[in-house]
């Protein structure tokens, strides 16, 4: 992986906030192909053979994807932090 984050720390609590486009990107692919994959298994809800844990594991998968390199192109990592109390700043 490059070393161009797409995302920094967030200042209180967990997780990440999107720092650049690359990362605003990220996440409006990620819902697009979410919207699109969730339609595309709806419209063949009809179909005798589709089964309902496709659309979970699909899901699942895909999340757990984007939550991966999100991970990985934050710059500084992902904890919980306090704001200005945070003790390990």
């Amino acid at each position: 992986m490059s070393d161009d984050y797409w995302f920094r720390q967030r200042r209180y609590g967990l997780g990440a906030t999107p720092s650049n486009w690359k990362g605003w990107a990220f996440i409006a692919g990620y819902i697009v192909l979410l919207t699109g994959l969730m339609s595309w298994l709806g419209a063949s809800g009809h179909d005798p053979h589709a089964h309902p844990l496709a659309t979970v594991g699909f899901t699942i998968t895909l999340t757990a994807v984007f939550v991966y390199i999100c991970w990985r192109k934050t710059e500084g990592g992902w904890r919980w932090r306090w704001g200005d109390d945070d003790p390990r700043r």
